[in-house]
């Protein structure tokens, strides 16, 4: 049982302003007016796509994934590097995570608690889901910070001992960029959206780029992860999703 490395999760640098805009000023009311993120709502969801994972010892793993999920419920993906064989599968639940991987011949099967203990990273089943679907991670409220800037908000959140930055398009309301750190420095998460399309009338983003930082017994690991769905179904008809060590 080692790094979370191997499956999931979760990236990128963030792109920079340019010519930097002056922020629009508003009082708290008038912000909570105005920004309204837009939350991906469904019931099942299945996806299929390209993956290319870079891990921290230099390996890179091209190849197939699928990703099925329940709504507040569950997360579950398979990767296959090329040749018809399953070199990787997950499941998240809201009490832990769980990959069998092939690839490196180790498995993860840690609650949150212990995730955050043992990688410095403070996960849940919402925030990856909210990372996945390029929802604003945490429920806005008025603790947080929130300016405009041009064609984005600037989000800062700070809960449970992380720090999340979120670049919200004003247009359709996701998540364009995204950064986290633990404020212990144990910890960091990036993530990219640079397009998005229409899934059952809501933005979806069809091709991401991940990456976390964390702590191991070897010291600080790398994992970087780039998707490319090429195809989304939104369902209402429950899927499996079948696992086992």
């Amino acid at each position: 049982m080692t790094k979370p490395s191997s499956g999931i999760l979760i990236l990128f640098v963030l792109l920079l302003l340019g010519c930097a805009k002056k922020p629009n000023l508003y009082t708290s009311d008038e912000i909570m007016q105005e920004f309204r993120p837009n939350y991906f709502d469904f019931n099942y969801l299945s996806a299929r796509g390209r993956i290319v994972l870079e891990e921290a010892n230099g390996k890179i793993t091209k190849g197939t994934i699928n990703l099925r999920a329940r709504k507040d419920s569950v997360i579950w993906f398979s990767m296959t590097p090329g040749l018809g064989l399953e070199a990787m599968r997950g499941l998240i639940t809201p009490d832990k995570i769980r990959i069998k991987d092939r690839l490196n011949g180790e498995d993860l099967n840690m609650n949150f608690e212990e995730m955050r203990d043992r990688f410095g990273l403070q996960l849940s089943l919402q925030l990856i889901q909210n990372i996945l679907y390029a929802n604003v991670p945490e429920e806005f409220s008025y603790r947080d910070r929130l300016i405009r800037i041009g064609r984005y908000f600037e989000l800062t959140q700070a809960r449970e001992g992380f720090r999340f930055h979120s670049r919200v398009n004003t247009g359709h309301g996701k998540v364009s960029e995204l950064t986290g750190n633990a404020l212990d420095n144990s910890g960091t998460l990036l993530a990219s959206y640079p397009t998005f399309e229409n899934i059952n009338n809501q933005p979806f983003p069809n091709k991401m780029l991940l990456k976390i930082t964390f702590n191991s017994e070897e010291g600080a690991q790398h994992t970087i992860i780039h998707l490319d769905l090429t195809r989304i179904e939104y369902q209402d008809d429950p899927l499996s999703f079948p696992f086992q060590f």
